[in-house]
């Protein structure tokens, strides 16, 4: 019996971390052991996270299986997003030309700035008052 090829990867988005499994199949897609529609209610993440099979044509040709911690829904999405964009690209090389015009290649460093102290926020400052 022959094994199929499962190909593993990790995204990471702000605070979120996503360990990504992609394999041949036909399209389910599972969050935490639960389904896509179950995990994300606004399709915005749904299409978000599903964006790299859509630019190399391969909807529906691979399960993938995520298992996903850490930050919110769109942190999430985005983790997921990268997890699949590395694992398509260990599936075929030539898709990294597409995936890195699109943008999903490299890691987004954007996070929340720390609060510092002495202060109301990240760079918000408590009010000044003269008198």
């Amino acid at each position: 019996m022959a094994q199929e090829t499962i190909y593993y990867a990790t995204g990471r988005r702000k605070t979120a971390i996503a360990r990504t499994w992609v394999k041949p199949g036909n399209g389910d897609v599972t969050i935490n052991d639960r389904p896509l529609d179950d995990y994300f209610k606004l399709e915005s993440s749904k299409t978000e996270m599903l964006q790299p099979f859509v630019i190399t044509n391969t909807s529906g040709k691979y399960d993938v299986r995520v298992r996903v911690l850490g930050g919110g829904v769109n942190g999430q999405s985005g983790a997921i997003r990268l997890g699949i964009t590395k694992a398509l690209m260990q599936i075929d090389p030539d898709f990294r030309q597409t995936l890195k015009r699109a943008g999903f290649v490299k890691r987004d460093p954007r996070a929340k700035e720390r609060k510092k102290y002495g202060q109301r926020g990240a760079r918000a400052r408590f009010q000044f008052s003269k008198r």
